[in-house]
């Protein structure tokens, strides 16, 4: 039987002897892994980008909204009606054992200005919880406090594209702008946190203190009124417990009873969050899945080739038999031919998939993210390809009458 070495120095004559043809062969493997390892890159960096915008928006989330209104038998949209107070977001903090921080929120869109710039933001009116809820820490200065809030003080937070866009450069702490015409004494300054999941700039935003947007900025219907509690629950555990704790606190307190509905809603965030990881991680195994049908189409292209090969070669193979080659030794030759263009074809392959990642992230502007496994992944199963599809070739290969072998013309 022909040892592993010179098996490999035939195959790869006989591939030498054919070389545009062993090239073609090869191209079906090399777009297949490519595809597979850009597929996989695409899929990747969008799951590890949403990923960094989850973590953006913090963690352990729920929201607290208003409910629906009817009017004249129509149903109005959600947060149609006016029924959570600031009220309500203390007694959820002193009385829900599950939540860990509370932040009601009242704001809308203001223009803001500084010297001769201005800019229309969002303008949210807080607590200091809410930088505890989302996670976010100051580039330069301080939060507002509880004092603060509670004398409706002119002080404001600023976002990082509000920085750009309104102060040209300069420091923004210490400055006076006007919102709405109104002067705010900038105290701090937010570290970038990107878009949102659903492609909206946190950072273009201003915070006040909550009794400051309700009484000086944009007024409200009734007194402590708010649009949203935002509510962050002790662990990921406590999720559940926290929103059946909130949603019956909150009926108490509306006075809502039996079959009532809700004059509000709770959602889970962290659970729309995690659904939105799960399906693009789907979204990445299917991406390879349709990538690795390339594949396959290589693997019967060479199926095709060395079949051919066999009859072009059916002398060969009869003078070999007749000098003493066994079944396996010429079943070995043709599957280590197939395992050769495989392997060849899947490292250039490789080559051009880490290529063309780059380029695709350079001119489309998508992250892409190249893992070990991927690389692994596909040259791993360029390997099986050959020996799959070159093993039927060598099958019949091997099964070659010599006699008749040698009379093939």
């Amino acid at each position: 039987m022909m040892n592993l070495s010179s098996t490999l120095t035939t195959a790869l004559r006989a591939l030498r002897v054919n070389k545009m043809r062993s090239v073609l062969t090869m191209l079906g493997i090399v777009i297949g892994v490519c595809a597979v390892i850009v597929m996989i890159a695409v899929g990747t960096g969008a799951r590890m980008q949403l990923e960094e915008q989850n973590r953006a928006m913090g963690s352990n989330q729920l929201l607290v909204l208003p409910g629906s209104s009817t009017s004249g038998g129509v149903r109005m949209g959600g947060s149609s009606m006016n029924t959570l107070t600031l009220s309500d977001a203390e007694a959820i903090r002193k009385e829900c054992p599950a939540v860990e921080f509370v932040a009601p929120t009242y704001g809308g869109v203001a223009q803001a200005m500084f010297n001769n710039y201005n800019w229309a933001t969002s303008v949210s009116g807080t607590t200091s919880e809410m930088f505890e809820i989302r996670e976010w820490s100051l580039a330069a200065g301080k939060y507002f406090t509880a004092q603060d809030v509670n004398a409706a003080s002119k002080v404001c937070i600023v976002g990082q594209t509000v920085v750009e866009n309104l102060f040209g450069g300069s420091d923004p702490v210490g400055q006076a702008i006007r919102i709405k015409n109104i002067p705010f004494k900038v105290t701090g300054v937010l570290n970038r946190k990107g878009p949102s999941p659903m492609g909206q700039d946190q950072d273009d935003t201003i915070f006040v203190p909550i009794t400051t947007a309700q009484k000086k900025l944009f007024g409200t219907q009734l007194p402590g009124l708010v649009k949203v509690i935002i509510v962050k629950a002790r662990s990921l555990e406590e999720m559940q417990t926290a929103e059946s704790q909130i949603r019956d606190l909150l009926r108490q307190r509306h006075h809502l009873r039996g079959t009532q509905e809700d004059d509000f809603s709770v959602r889970n965030i962290t659970q729309i969050m995690q659904a939105a990881e799960e399906s693009s991680k789907m979204m990445s195994v299917l991406l390879g899945s349709i990538a690795s049908v390339s594949l396959m189409v290589g693997g019967i292209g060479i199926m095709n080739i060395m079949l051919v090969s066999v009859t072009e070669r059916t002398r060969e193979i009869g003078i070999r038999m007749a000098v003493g080659a066994q079944v396996w030794d010429i079943r070995l030759q043709f599957i280590t031919e197939a395992i050769v263009l495989s392997l060849a074809g899947g490292i250039t392959g490789i080559a051009a998939g880490i290529a063309g990642a780059y380029i695709l992230s350079g001119f489309a502007g998508w992250k892409t993210i190249i893992t070990l496994y991927s690389l692994v992944i596909s040259l791993g199963f360029s390997g099986l390809i050959g020996v799959f599809f070159g093993f039927y070739p060598a099958y019949r290969a091997s099964e070659l009458n010599p006699i008749d072998a040698l009379r093939y013309e």
